[in-house]
């Protein structure tokens, strides 16, 4: 990717001059055949060339999508305008040997979170039962069924378009007893069906993590497991943003009275100017008098 952004950088010199450049964003997404690519009000006129551009020079790309809002809202959707080529949202996107159908206008996916999937996917034993509490249209899980011999993945999503794409996902990579696909509020179904179910707990939604933090630790079995926290945080330049994540989850668990210990911590990649997505390994050990107190929590 990073030979392309210099090939469309340097393109894209020939017809926009050095400051208004400076306004154009370097990198962008490609899912499937649909790359998506960011504009500001500076740089809005030039997204046909931006998209003429990238068509170039990766012959794969069919259609080109302008994201004009932050991602928001529960199922974390963008406002995404037709630039290019042919106008479609719909698109099946190729990770280590799975395949991902997804409509980007209808479900949230991010190609930049592949090797969490997989990084993920090595730390999963034989036999683990792991919940994946924000699983859209299943890529975690599918990753991990594909790649380690678990035992179940619940794949829960609220979303009841991404919950459908999720089933096609499931017949399309054949892991039909691995991922196990529920649609619902995740507080709710863990509640009901998954308390002390889970070895390990995905938390792949940043804006929710923090708030579900005492769900995610209900869902763990009595022994303990892992939970992996992912976290959006701002920091200034004197500051660490892992260490910010660290400390506000630690007082979390501890208020929950878990024991708990962080192996892995790491900032997974830039959102913007000073913002981080943030990732905590969490190995949680507790004992079973403390499920009440979670559960007092989760409600």
């Amino acid at each position: 990717m990073d030979v392309l952004k210099k090939r469309l950088k340097n393109r894209l010199s020939q017809f926009v001059s050095s400051e208004e450049l400076a306004y154009i964003y370097d990198s962008y997404d490609v899912i499937g055949d649909i790359a998506i690519i960011r504009v500001t009000e500076k740089s809005r006129k030039y997204s046909r060339k931006i998209a003429e551009t990238i068509m170039n020079v990766q012959k794969n790309v069919k259609t080109v999508l302008a994201q004009t809002s932050s991602v928001c809202e529960d199922f974390r959707l963008r406002k995404l305008d037709f630039v290019a080529g042919e106008n479609e949202t719909a698109t099946v996107h190729k990770e280590y040997g799975c395949l991902f159908s997804v409509d980007v206008g209808k479900c949230y996916f991010s190609p930049r979170l592949l090797y969490e999937r997989m990084r993920i996917a090595k730390q999963v034993v034989n036999r683990e039962v792991v919940v994946n509490m924000f699983a859209g249209v299943g890529c975690f899980s599918i990753v991990i069924a594909k790649h380690s011999k678990v035992e179940k993945v619940y794949s829960i999503d609220v979303n009841p378009v991404a919950f459908q794409f999720m089933q096609e996902n499931i017949r399309l990579n054949k892991v039909y007893r691995k991922v196990i696909p529920v649609k619902g509020d995740v507080k709710e179904v863990i509640e009901k069906r998954l308390r002390c179910t889970a070895d390990r707990v995905l938390m792949p939604l940043p804006e929710k993590a923090f708030e579900y933090l005492p769900c995610a630790v209900s869902a763990l079995k009595e022994v303990g497991g892992w939970i992996h926290y992912y976290d959006f945080e701002y920091a200034k330049k004197n500051e660490n943003p892992v260490e910010k994540v660290k400390l506000k989850v630690a007082e979390k668990l501890q208020s929950l009275g878990v024991t708990f210990t962080i192996p892995l911590d790491r900032v997974v990649r830039t959102t913007g100017p000073n913002w981080y997505q943030v990732v905590l390994d969490i190995k949680v050990n507790f004992c079973g008098h403390n499920n009440t107190r979670i559960h007092e929590n989760v409600l």
